[in-house]
């Protein structure tokens, strides 16, 4: 690691409309994106650099705070401030026209269904991202990662590894949820899984084909995927504003998929009272309910609800991940489910060859076993916290769901959506409509606001773009 300072390649002109700070950050950004600045790189101190560039310490010390919360910057208590571990972008020019010439690609990528820019080129193209479904992965620990990844590394390899899942990880998981969801399972309840998708995927495995599959409308797009896949019939179920309306419910589902924690879009806490309609109805039908519990680490206003399941265990499914509150890329989740249904979703993985990687599984478990992941949600329930509040500032009387979770549900009339879409993309901000939550036309419009990827610099920033683009196209 090299310790003489780097002078960054800095150009400040007073007489622009850009505040000083914007344009620091902007210039030592597209340095660090373009290759001008590399990996491991010291850069001067706060006020080494405030005096060389003729500005006010605060105007630096902004500027490098933006870009440690951006990701770019890394520090080092008591060795200064370095270019954090990135890739330079091939072919970069001048920048400027290339990332305005992306962003306004990310858009229309957007709008055909294409793939997407990966979130790191978004982010190295200065575009905040805010679709749902990622968490923050630059707040870890990362002695606690590093020493979760060694042990992993020595563990020998299996020749006969459990479809379960590890024995002693889903002992700390069974642990696990019972502090924090209130089930009282033991290992024999549990199947580790690679996440909420995989675990879906392997309950369709099992109800076969022709199941008539109840979904919350709006609801999660991709639950809906996976089961059609399966060959289950998708039967939309409405929802409102706690959740999915029990007495709306056909009595001749054989599965209901339902977010009760947070319902994703709208918001939603499913109230105890309609939670034991809902269980009644399945008694009731022999219908199965699917409980999705992705977020429900994160709450603002309340204690969360014990987890659906801890009510009717036998009629219940619970399906949980780490990808919302730890790392996408880890790849872990878990079925809770009563042994003999859990046994046949066994024979079926095994069928399928379908497993969980073993080295994740052992981290995992050094993670929970140290309570590394009790902490680090705790850490994280705080910094979310602090974001939500960024968007109710700046956005409160038009959203709805920010209570709980990663994400808000900005309300908007039909006819502003894509101006505002629009908009916000001519200034850097990708977001997300409705439409992917819908099972046909939206009957809720407005924008799905992901805020657990984006720093809180970054997000202000979102914040501040969306509410003009609010103000100029849904005036009420």
């Amino acid at each position: 690691m090299p310790r003489h300072i780097t002078e960054p390649p800095v150009r400040l002109d007073r007489s622009a409309t850009v505040p000083l700070t914007a344009q620091l950050s902007g210039e030592l950004r597209e340095a660090m994106s373009s290759g001008a600045l590399r990996a491991g790189e010291r850069l001067p101190s706060s006020r080494a650099l405030a005096t060389q560039l003729g500005v006010s310490r605060t105007v630096v010390t902004d500027a490098y705070q933006q870009l440690y919360a951006e990701g770019w910057l890394d520090g080092r208590h008591g060795s200064g401030t370095f270019v954090a571990e990135h890739e330079p972008l091939p072919g970069r020019g001048d920048g400027l026209p290339a990332a305005a010439e992306r962003r306004a690609g990310t858009q229309a990528e957007a709008e055909t269904g294409r793939d997407r820019p990966s979130r790191e080129q978004l982010r190295r193209d200065g575009v905040v991202n805010l679709l749902p479904g990622a968490p923050w992965v630059h707040g870890h620990d990362r002695a606690a990662l590093r020493r979760a990844w060694r042990h992993a590394a020595e563990q020998p390899p299996s020749d006969d590894p459990d479809p379960r899942g590890r024995p002693e990880l889903r002992a700390l998981l069974a642990e696990h949820l019972r502090r924090t969801r209130g089930v009282r399972v033991g290992p024999e309840n549990i199947l580790v899984t690679r996440g909420t998708g995989n675990g879906l995927d392997l309950l369709g495995a099992v109800l076969g084909p022709g199941t008539r599959a109840g979904v919350e409308d709006p609801g999660y797009g991709k639950a809906r995927s996976i089961l059609a896949a399966r060959g289950a019939e998708i039967v939309p179920c409405p929802v409102d504003h706690d959740g999915i309306r029990t007495e709306d419910l056909p009595d001749d589902l054989s599965v209901v998929y339902t977010t009760p924690a947070h319902q994703y879009p709208l918001g939603g806490r499913l109230p105890l009272p309609r939670r034991e309609r809902l269980l009644a109805w399945a008694r009731r039908t022999g219908a199965l309910v699917v409980e999705d519990d992705y977020d429900a680490e994160f709450r603002y206003d309340v204690a969360p609800l014990p987890a659906l399941y801890g009510l009717d265990p036998e009629r219940v499914v619970l399906l949980g991940t780490l990808s919302k509150t730890l790392d996408p890329d880890l790849g872990i989740g878990w079925i809770v489910a009563e042994p003999a249904l859990l046994q046949r979703l066994v024979r079926v993985r095994t069928e399928l060859s379908d497993r969980t990687s073993g080295p994740p599984q052992a981290a995992t478990a050094l993670l929970l076993e140290r309570g590394d992941l009790d902490r680090h949600l705790r850490r994280m329930r705080l910094e979310y916290a602090r974001r939500r509040a960024l968007l109710v500032e700046h956005l409160g009387p038009r959203l709805t769901g920010d209570t709980a979770g990663l994400h808000v549900l900005l309300r908007l009339p039909e006819a502003a959506v894509a101006p505002v879409i629009r908009a916000a993309a001519q200034e850097g901000v990708l977001v997300e409509d409705t439409s992917r939550t819908s099972y046909g036309a939206p009957t809720v419009h407005g924008l799905v606001i992901g805020y657990g990827s984006a720093g809180r610099g970054e997000l202000r920033r979102a914040c501040r773009v969306l509410a003009r683009a609010v103000d100029r196209y849904a005036r009420a």
